[in-house]
């Protein structure tokens, strides 16, 4: 799938990247490419690489895919710390005092007077402790999971990267949908409102029925209303982007016409579901849950073997004393300890079976779960791949089907005039004509977005294909929103 059209807006294919890089890129605003399209775009209006550019900074979904990635990378350092030695230090001062009451004690059969006395005590102690396991095979198939967890959130973030260029294109899509819904709406309008005026023209001097004029009025009245609800629709596309970026648009570029549409590269589908089994983001993140769980499995089954540790350990102390004013002073002592233990767990409460065969559950349904997916994906791609040739023809096919309308507008507008057509064929033909070019516009965004999902389902979606994109952004007449348009 190295082979690419360079007709085409957006190329079917390119080397994978290194992997994970879709996760260090992110932690970018954006990449040098979508940088270098920024900064040749045209001022004025703003072009899908600008709203790509605020998504990728504001955008709470991919927000949300970073923190979990982040998380995920935590949990590894987690449990490489098992593998770390355990150091820990300790002192402590200790003060006490005993007093002893005079009294009368008894010697020899005589009670003899004591005198009181109070003793004075106080004792310093220190010490540090070292410990490190020398054998916890458990550990090591945890940290192994650990890392496994952290690779399927990377893809997990690619996915949701790749997932973010398809709703700016959405979004982006969307309002150039409704626009080109409004323009028809409005040259329709216009068109009937002209031929409403050459009717009553007519009728005026007696050449039409009144029959005519109702009929005329009547699909003016009906493409007024057409009009007003495509331009409140088209307002209201702008609102997508505000959600993706949480920046209010008042106008956008137009994809240009002589945009090429053409055949992904290449045709075969073995071809692109090969590609998407290597590199489909959702793909390989199931196949990193799968080895999360296998090492979760190797873990639990190791539970019960042996586990060494080493220590060793430092420690001393002094004091000091005082009885009837007399002070004695103990000069301290120091001690180093080592050991090695075993600890073998011969009965846990059953624990560990459970645990083993919970585990075994675990690796089941990752397993499933990644055959799943695999299927999905793989039918997916046909699919799309399938969308997007069809969408090439169609594209073609409308095409002349708004020349086959425009002479079929013009023959019936002729028969109109020498009396062999009626005002109601002359506007279904004009009905015919608007419906093509709208149809026509929606073919060529169904073909980009159509061609932007293969991508991702083949895994080489990246911000190289909004900058492929925006080089065909047309400048010249940008969609306005309404209230900019209508402004001073």
């Amino acid at each position: 799938m190295r082979n690419r059209d360079s007709s085409s807006p957006i190329h079917a294919e390119r080397p994978r990247r290194r992997r994970h890089a879709g996760a260090r890129r992110l932690g970018r605003a954006a990449g040098p490419l979508l940088a270098s399209a920024l900064v040749a775009a045209p001022a004025g209006a703003t072009n899908i690489a600008d709203i790509y550019a605020e998504a990728l900074r504001n955008d709470p979904v991919l927000a949300g895919a970073r923190a979990s990635a982040a998380d995920q990378r935590e949990g590894v350092a987690q449990a490489r710390g098992a593998f770390l030695p355990r150091v820990s230090a300790n002192a402590s001062r200790s003060q006490g005092r005993s007093v002893r009451e005079p009294g009368m004690t008894e010697i020899g059969g005589m009670q003899v007077p004591t005198a009181g006395r109070t003793t004075d005590t106080s004792r310093n102690s220190w010490g540090a402790s070292l410990a490190q396991d020398v054998l916890n095979i458990p550990n090591w198939f945890l940290y192994r999971g650990a890392k496994a967890s952290a690779e399927r959130a990377d893809w997990d973030l690619e996915a949701a990267s790749q997932a973010l260029i398809i709703r700016v294109a959405e979004a982006y899509l969307g309002v150039l949908r409704n626009q080109s819904a409004l323009e028809s709406a409005t040259a329709a309008e216009q068109a009937v409102q002209r031929q409403l005026e050459q009717v009553q023209q007519r009728f005026d001097v007696g050449l039409v029925a009144i029959m005519d004029v109702l009929e005329a009025k009547a699909e003016y009245d009906n493409s007024v209303v057409a009009r007003i609800q495509t331009a409140g629709n088209r307002d209201i596309s702008f609102e997508g982007l505000r959600t993706l970026t949480g920046q209010p648009y008042t106008e956008i570029d137009r994809v240009a016409e002589d945009m090429p549409i053409v055949d992904p590269s290449p045709t075969e589908e073995a071809e692109w579901v090969a590609a998407a089994m290597s590199s489909n983001a959702l793909v390989r993140a199931r196949r990193e849950s799968l080895k999360a769980a296998e090492r979760q499995l190797k873990a639990a089954f190791s539970a019960p073997l042996p586990t060494v540790s080493a220590s060793v350990s430092y420690g001393g102390g002094d004091g000091s004393s005082s009885f009837n004013g007399q002070v004695f002073q103990d000069p301290g002592s120091s001690s180093v300890n080592y050991s090695i233990s075993v600890n073998v767990p011969l009965f846990q409460g059953l624990r560990e079976y459970s645990g083993m065969r919970r585990a075994r559950l675990a690796v089941e349904q990752a397993r499933h779960g990644l055959l799943r997916q695999e299927l999905m994906v793989a039918e997916s791609v046909r699919t799309l791949l399938r969308t997007v040739k069809v969408d090439v023809v169609r594209v073609q096919a409308r095409g002349e089907a708004i020349k086959s309308a425009e002479a079929a507008l013009q023959a019936t507008q002729t028969g109109y005039e020498v009396g062999t057509r009626n005002i109601v064929e002359v506007l279904l033909a004009q009905r015919r004509l608007f419906q093509s070019q709208y149809d026509y516009a929606q073919s060529r965004y169904d073909y980009l977005l159509n061609l932007l999902r293969l991508k991702e389902a083949a895994g080489t979606l990246d911000e190289r294909d909004i900058a492929d994109l925006n080089s065909h952004m047309d400048a010249d007449s940008p969609v306005q929103l309404a209230s900019a348009s209508t402004s001073p």
